[in-house]
């Protein structure tokens, strides 16, 4: 056999694998964002949350390898990690918290040391995580992905096909900046990512005591006025608060409190979502 035929047989084996375990997953929804410090994990988190208290199968998978917040953002470190033979093959078992499946790196590694990893080690690493997991049958699975427009981004996109791209700034400009240029990565027409829409992250601050105002601390508007610009969907505005700070840290993500005004922001944001897929 020469070397093309090979690459070949070697490329449709891993097609074939991708397809097994990835193959009764009806939606891919890939959550980006321009720049890190956005709480790009905490929306797609809270939103995959929000979509299971709907109803729906859900996973969660943790792309950012040099940053992952899964561990932390559901209080689970250095989960254990079991394993299932599915059609000859041995296959990762997701981690189930709060309805929702999650796979994440930083459950097998430790958090607090640094994977020096170059670009093209991270994107295989991610891709094996990922396609050597058993998911089984979910309506949506949340990707929750490193910022930017790296290598790491064009080779998940690229293997796993999304059905739609999901992105979070806040309102400052030089957050809005990074945003547009990831937004324009996704539509390039060698990726052709649908963008489902912008969500504009710590959008204002309401005090408990005065819950009829808002502080636009970082700016007014920039997502909103950001998805007019690029013509995409503006799907809402996510308040900065006391409680999703101190629900992250809890490990317990602010939309599994059905009483909270913020979670009443995320059920909103994954009707959009369902709105937009369908």
């Amino acid at each position: 056999m020469n070397p093309f035929e090979e690459r070949k047989k070697q490329e449709e084996a891993r097609q074939a694998a991708i397809k097994m375990t990835m193959g009764s997953i009806k939606h891919i929804i890939a959550v980006g964002s321009g720049k890190g410090g956005v709480g790009k994990s905490t929306v797609a988190a809270n939103l995959a949350i929000a979509l299971a208290a709907k109803g729906y199968k859900v996973g969660l998978a943790d792309a950012d390898v040099y940053g992952p917040s899964l561990p932390t953002l559901f209080n689970i470190n250095k989960a254990e990690i079991l394993a299932t033979n599915v059609e000859g093959r041995e296959l990762m078992l997701p981690v189930e918290r709060l309805g929702v499946k999650l796979m994440s790196i930083g459950f097998m590694v430790d958090t607090q040391s640094p994977l020096i990893w170059r670009g093209p080690m991270a994107s295989n690493a991610l891709t094996q995580l990922l396609s050597e997991t058993y998911w089984g049958e979910l309506d949506f699975l949340i990707l929750d992905m490193p910022p930017g427009t790296g290598d790491i981004q064009l080779t998940l996109v690229q293997t796993f096909h999304p059905s739609g791209s999901i992105f979070v700034c806040t309102p400052q400009q030089l957050a809005v900046a990074d945003v547009r240029r990831a937004i324009n990565m996704f539509e390039d027409d060698q990726i052709a990512v649908p963008t489902l829409g912008l969500v504009e992250n710590m959008a204002y601050f309401t005090p408990e005591e005065l819950p009829n105002n808002k502080y636009y601390i970082f700016g007014k508007d920039g997502g909103m006025k950001l998805a007019e610009e690029l013509k995409v969907n503006f799907l809402g505005q996510i308040p900065i608060s006391c409680s999703i700070s101190e629900a992250n840290d809890k490990g317990t993500p602010v939309a599994a409190n059905p009483d909270s005004v913020e979670c009443k922001a995320f059920l909103e944001l994954a009707d959009k979502v369902v709105a937009r897929l369908n």
